[in-house]
């Protein structure tokens, strides 16, 4: 997938996910090649949602919790976006007009408010649009 170092990305919790998950094959070298990318360009976007549920995912999957408050602590440079109640009215909206789960709807929420035109993530729908916004499947073949 190319990346352009100018333009900032919106990344889904499944993309932090892999980057961490070594048993994902593939998955994970494309998810750590696309955070390193990230990294070097500073063109990352999260959510706060994003980084509990990081938080949760790698506790779950016998990460130490001071590892995975470490892991969370670094996103932190980057761009994140905050829970509050003015997201919250957005994702309820989002979910009503695009029928999407409501953590779904948050999650793209959170990209439109930072001004985000691509979204990575694999669990909403390649190419989808929001208003601007599209959706882009990282691991998908083109």
């Amino acid at each position: 997938m190319n990346v352009d170092p100018q333009m900032q990305y919106f990344l889904d919790t499944n993309i932090l996910v892999y980057a961490y998950d070594r048993s994902a094959g593939q998955k994970h070298e494309q998810a750590v090649q696309l955070m390193e990318s990230c990294w070097e360009n500073e063109n990352g976007c999260l959510s706060v949602q994003v980084l509990q549920e990081l938080y949760v995912t790698l506790v779950r999957k016998k990460v130490r919790a001071s590892d995975a408050r470490e892991t969370v602590m670094n996103y932190l440079e980057w761009d994140v976006i905050d829970n509050d109640r003015a997201l919250l009215l957005d994702g309820m909206r989002l979910q009503d007009q695009y029928s999407i789960s409501f953590w779904d709807a948050l999650i793209v929420a959170a990209a439109k408010r930072a001004k985000i035109k691509e979204l990575w993530s694999e669990d909403l729908n390649q190419g989808q649009h929001y208003d601007g916004l599209v959706v882009i499947n990282p691991f998908e073949k083109k």
